[in-house]
């Protein structure tokens, strides 16, 4: 089953708006903590960006959140990244057919697994 080309620039689009809503709009603000995506055309990743402690020169992309779509099923699976670096299925609701469902779980964070 292969997913259109116009069904990955919506999901694009879900994601850039994801982004944006948590994205702050000062950019003084911003530049001490920002937030991004990446996406590969399967698994997509959440990531926060922030300068390095002791060089802030260097800007860190700290993943928070990680969606992978099945495309032989169209499901989307949510995981969340445990202490140890270890990406780990998201138990309260770990799989869904609506991106924009596990993108506002993300957003809720009811169990402080995403943004603390």
């Amino acid at each position: 089953m292969k997913v259109a080309r116009n069904e990955f620039s919506m999901i694009e689009v879900q994601l850039e708006s994801f982004v944006e809503a948590k994205r702050n709009k000062d950019d003084k603000l911003r530049k001490q903590l920002d937030f991004a995506f990446s996406w590969d055309g399967k698994t997509a990743l959440l990531l926060q960006k922030r300068p390095q402690w002791n060089d802030p020169s260097k800007v860190l992309e700290l993943p928070f959140a990680k969606l992978r779509l099945v495309k032989s099923t169209k499901i989307w699976k949510l995981y969340w990244m445990r202490g140890s670096d270890k990406w780990e299925a998201y138990a309260p609701k770990p799989e869904s057919r609506n991106l924009r469902e596990l993108l506002d779980e993300i957003s809720q964070d009811g169990y402080g697994c995403f943004l603390g």
